[in-house]
């Protein structure tokens, strides 16, 4: 029976190993576009490399739009990437509002990339409370709910459906999860695009 045990251990594991080996690998581009050949993009990454994406046929491309607190109502749904305090209240450092068709993505409240410490929540406005520094928005979703400080500083754009048109030299763009191929090179079905010069939050 031990042995078995052993055996069907050893099996899980290898499948696991296996899942993860065959998953592909995915990396995040920040950067500006320089040249557009077709389907391909070459991009100055922002740590100075030379990036090329290819975009798939299905390409999505999400435009970025400068906006402000005062586009953010109770009933939005927006993500908020935030800093701890102190204090042990949560402060934005950026905040995005999904249009209505995009309610629902990545709902929650998790690790993000930003920072060590940073997190990014997804979730629904249920308040919000102006102060003199700022405003509290509280932010429910399915597990909760968190309230974080928008502070002046604070940058906010809203999500709006872009076009290729955009992708274009200049553009700052940034690639979520562009996906190795088995070459080495990277492609990708989403771009995010900074609209009319806009440089994206976090980039």
């Amino acid at each position: 029976m031990r042995n078995v045990m052993c055996l069907t251990a050893g099996l899980i594991l290898l499948a696991t190993a296996a899942s993860y080996a065959q998953a592909p690998q995915t990396v995040r581009v920040h950067g500006t576009i320089e040249k557009v050949d077709g389907q391909l993009l070459s991009i100055k990454a922002r740590n100075g490399s030379e990036v090329q994406v290819t975009m798939t046929d299905n390409i999505n491309v999400v435009a970025l739009v400068k906006a402000s607190l005062t586009d953010i109502k109770p009933g939005s749904y927006v993500g908020a990437t935030a800093m701890p305090q102190a204090d042990g209240s949560w402060q934005a450092v950026e905040v995005h509002i999904f249009p209505e068709s995009m309610r629902g993505t990545g709902e929650g409240d998790r690790p993000y990339f930003y920072n060590p410490k940073s997190t990014m929540t997804n979730g629904t406005v249920g308040e919000n409370v102006s102060k003199v520094d700022g405003s509290s928005l509280t932010l429910k979703y399915k597990e909760g709910e968190k309230k974080i400080m928008v502070m002046p500083a604070t940058e906010i754009v809203v999500y709006a459906p872009g076009t290729k048109d955009e992708l274009k030299p200049g553009a700052k763009i940034i690639i979520i999860a562009a996906t190795k191929q088995a070459d080495g090179s990277l492609q990708t079905a989403r771009i995010n695009v900074g609209r009319d010069g806009l440089t994206p939050p976090l980039w």
